[in-house]
């Protein structure tokens, strides 16, 4: 096997601490990459594009909630976050906790829409952001492994708010009329 580029590393190779726990990311447009970052050498960018074409058309597009999807491969799961006609992925090692992966998928989601939205990123040509946006997915992958905890504890919060809100319209709902306000 041939040995990996200067300064990269083999996909698994090493101590498998949280920097290796992402390990490929990119932004699409449709099945376009626009930009990608990695400091690995493996196939998980091919596997990564292959997945992009296999994901099902129109999801997570106008103004609605993002669709997420995941494909495991290989010890590895292949995250998928649709928004608006783009796609954010993120290659993940299947041991990292499902919550880092979809933190990094929003944080990168909102980063890309702040920076590009409705502007420079709806003409792009395919690899044409890596050189100016690459270098952020690269910050956004540090600050998630990084802050990995804290990340953890707002989303476990996040969700604490979305049940409770959740059961307060059901009881709103639940409430009977008064009857003056019956006609």
């Amino acid at each position: 096997m041939p040995s990996p580029a200067p300064g990269r590393k083999e996909a698994g190779e090493g101590g498998g601490g949280k920097a290796e726990w992402l390990i490929y990311s990119f932004v699409a447009r449709g099945t376009a990459v626009l930009a990608e970052y990695t400091e690995f050498t493996g196939n998980f960018p091919a596997i990564a594009a292959q997945c992009l074409q296999r994901l099902p058309a129109g999801s997570g597009g106008g103004d609605g909630a993002p669709a997420r999807f995941s494909y495991a491969c290989d010890r590895h799961t292949f995250n998928f976050l649709l928004h608006r006609g783009y796609a954010y992925c993120v290659v993940a090692k299947e041991s990292v906790p499902k919550n880092v992966s979809v933190a990094f998928l929003e944080r990168l989601k909102d980063d890309f829409m702040k920076r590009y939205g409705g502007g420079k990123a709806d003409t792009a040509l395919a690899k044409s952001l890596n050189k100016e946006y690459g270098p952020v997915i690269k910050q956004h992958i540090q600050y998630v492994l990084d802050h990995s905890e804290e990340l953890d504890k707002t989303l476990k919060v996040q969700a604490q708010v979305s049940e409770v809100k959740n059961i307060m319209l059901g009881n709103i709902e639940k409430v009977p009329p008064k009857p003056s306000d019956r006609l």
